[in-house]
């Protein structure tokens, strides 16, 4: 039952962040930004072919690679963890992270990347990401709390 909702969320977040990432594509001249929140937030649309900071540009293969073994060790986890609610959560976003941003990677050779942070330095991110680092959060804080 946990898998089939953790299942049902992955599906409902990968949907999300490959309609963003259409909207933003086809609505915003890439290169382009509109300030959503002055001062705070916008959105921007960049094609990025590395990772954060746009580290290893253009190194495709690699992060197919990794997204390939990260889907199977997820996989892997889910079925390990599947009485473990929280724990559920946290790969279930990991894994509509890794595949929204794998499925870019694979239909464009880039993924697209939109939400810009104007009150820090902080690398152009997109909906997948936000679900990487919510769902690896979320997994940390559980592990330190666990008693074994």
């Amino acid at each position: 039952m946990i898998i089939s909702i953790s299942l049902l969320l992955v599906m409902i977040l990968v949907v999300i962040d490959q309609l963003v990432k259409y909207w933003v594509a086809t609505t915003i001249a890439l290169g382009a930004s509109h300030e959503v929140i002055p001062g705070v937030l916008a959105l921007t649309n960049l094609r990025n072919q590395g990772a954060a900071w746009s580290i290893l540009q253009g190194q495709q293969w690699f992060f197919a690679i990794i997204s390939v073994v990260a889907i199977a060790v997820i996989a892997y986890l889910m079925v390990r963890w599947r009485q473990q609610p929280v724990l559920m959560v946290g790969l279930s976003l990991i894994l509509a992270g890794t595949l929204g941003n794998f499925i870019d990677r694979l239909l464009n050779g880039y993924v697209v990347d939109m939400f810009e942070l104007l009150f820090i330095n902080f690398p152009v991110f997109n909906v997948a990401d936000s679900c990487l680092t919510i769902g690896v959060l979320i997994l940390v804080i559980a592990i330190l709390r666990e008693d074994d």
